[in-house]
């Protein structure tokens, strides 16, 4: 048994390398303060730019799931998938400990 489970830890993903395609962003919606993980696949959900200094668009409808209101996000990055600028129009942006505590248990 010992044998597959080495196995396993080698073959499973860790850490950062967990999802190597996807880009995270995190959002807060303006109406009733819930918080959504959206996800950029690097892959498929850019779309390519061929005019000005940016490479890369990422534009998304993000909806929460408490009052359901939609958010629309607009990201534009370079050729290293570095983010030029960033806009969110009902919702603002927030950073990934702020998510994460927002997801916490309250004590």
């Amino acid at each position: 048994m010992g044998f597959f489970k080495k196995l396993a830890s080698v073959l499973s993903p860790k850490g950062d390398n967990a999802d190597p395609y996807g880009i995270h962003f995190y959002v807060q919606c303006d109406r009733c303060g819930a918080v959504v993980d959206a996800r950029a696949d690097r892959r498929n959900d850019l779309s390519r730019q061929y005019e000005g200094e940016c490479a890369f668009v990422w534009r998304k409808g993000i909806m929460d799931a408490r009052c359901f209101q939609l958010m629309r996000a607009e990201v534009h990055f370079d050729e290293r998938y570095n983010i030029l600028s960033q806009e969110l129009t009902g919702g603002r942006f927030i950073t990934k400990e702020e998510y994460e505590q927002s997801k916490a248990p309250q004590t």
